[in-house]
């Protein structure tokens, strides 16, 4: 037997192996991505929408800077319709006190077609995250950085 033991010594930093690009995305990076925006979708039926990219930045955001960009950028997204739909909702329903209820055939339609924008962008968010891409929601105030 000879002194040192054959092969790497436990002190080395083992580098990346061969084939591997430094900075590839994981599948576990994108699975965690993907859960930040479609996480909130799940949690926006319980109007807590920004809790799953919290979750989702507390424990992997730390971890990989594509989840993180994923994370942060769902989470501002979340809390940015949260304080939309509040302040909307206190002025549709100001608005409709004021016209006896008239101001609906209008307040309606269009929170509809907020619900169904928000839907679309969370959508791309996530084919974008699945295709280890970065997105930027529109219409997004940048709370957390």
């Amino acid at each position: 037997m000879s002194y040192p033991p054959a092969g790497p010594s436990p002190w080395e930093q083992s580098g990346p192996e061969p084939g591997d690009q430094p900075g590839a995305l994981t599948s576990e990076d994108r699975t965690w991505a993907l859960t930040a925006h479609i996480g909130s979708l799940v949690a926006a039926w319980f109007a807590f929408g920004f809790l799953a990219p919290l979750v989702v930045l507390l424990v992997q955001g730390g971890k990989s800077p594509f989840v993180r960009r994923h994370a942060v950028e769902s989470l501002n997204f979340q809390l940015s319709l949260l304080i939309y739909i509040v302040v909307g909702g206190i002025a549709a329903f100001l608005l409709t006190l004021v016209t006896l209820g008239l101001a609906l055939v209008v307040i309606i339609p269009l929170a509809i077609a907020i619900a169904i924008g928000a839907l679309v962008v969370v959508i791309l968010a996530t084919v974008r995250a699945s295709n280890g891409e970065d997105y930027r929601y529109p219409l997004t105030i940048r709370i957390v950085s």
